[in-house]
């Protein structure tokens, strides 16, 4: 049983790292821009493609049904770039929260209008991570390393936008034009990733990796080591659970990251105070010791 168990679990696990690679890192910037929600807005906007294609007859799987969900995807990056203002006037937050309750209201029209419309949207939520196969973890580990490869050619420009974009206004970088960048090339990520794993498992990837290494460590290296080591150990956990306990995978997964990053925040919060009290017991008369045996 433990053979056919890591049989039908070896890809997705192999997708999980995939998608840890490059989710954790653009994790960072994403936090950093105060924009948490940007990639669920770009994931339903992508969802809305594939349902306008599917009301169309084009089925999920099918390159139609990329194209377009990544075609609505470039334009939700475009929207997201031109509303980028360097007087912040409105939260570009936001935006994106009106960007996404209008795509996620309008899949829901399109879905109406599908005789198997509900069954879909679900696919598009929860994703269908366990059916994936070699072919496909390969296509997408190229695609992302090659994402991977243009964010760092452009890591200045991304990192400084991201971090301290006043500074890249009085530099004279285009902004929006970088910004369109950045999102567009997000939106690649999101759009491949959520026809495998969902909307709630690539947020999942996105933010709580990057949390991690932002609770753990100071500098951008180490955040990237421990997000990524963080992204691997919950995937390793989840997998097993799901496997043993017979659970949706992509749904454990989320609850796996979630109580994890609750497990963190806790063993973070009380550490201090740990510390303080063992400093105590070392100045008390009792820890001082009187150098008598």
């Amino acid at each position: 049983m433990s053979s056919d168990l890591l049989a039908l679990m070896w890809m997705p696990f192999l997708m999980c790292l995939v998608l840890t690679g490059i989710h954790a890192y653009l994790g960072f910037h994403v936090i950093a821009r105060e924009v948490v929600f940007v990639d669920i807005a770009l994931a339903q906007i992508a969802a809305l493609g594939a349902t306008a294609a599917f009301l169309f007859g084009f089925e999920l799987e099918t390159w139609q049904s990329y194209a377009a969900g990544l075609a609505f995807t470039i334009l939700g990056a475009l929207v997201l770039a031109l509303t980028r203002s360097r007087r912040r006037l409105v939260s570009h937050e936001a935006v994106i929260g009106v960007v996404y309750a209008v795509s996620a209201a309008g899949a829901v029209l399109l879905a109406d209008r599908s005789p198997h419309g509900a069954e879909h949207l679900r696919g598009m939520l929860v994703g269908s991570i366990l059916s994936v196969r070699a072919s496909e973890v390969l296509k997408v580990a190229a695609l992302y390393a090659a994402i991977g490869l243009f964010h760092w050619l452009c890591r200045r420009p991304f990192f400084l936008i991201s971090t301290d974009p006043d500074a890249a206004y009085r530099e004279g970088w285009r902004v929006r034009l970088w910004d369109f960048l950045f999102y567009a090339s997000f939106g690649v990520v999101v759009t491949s990733s959520v026809r495998i794993a969902g909307v709630l498992l690539v947020f999942s990837y996105l933010i709580v990796p990057a949390l991690a290494g932002i609770l753990l460590a100071s500098r951008i290296g180490p955040r990237l080591a421990v997000g990524w080591a963080f992204g691997t150990a919950v995937s390793v956990l989840a997998m097993v659970a799901s496997a043993v306990l017979d659970l949706p995978t992509g749904a454990t997964v989320v609850c796996a990251f979630g109580l994890s990053l609750l497990v963190l925040g806790v063993v973070i919060a009380l550490r201090p105070r740990a510390l303080g009290a063992a400093a105590l017991t070392g100045l008390s008369p009792a820890g001082r010791g009187d150098g008598r045996a």
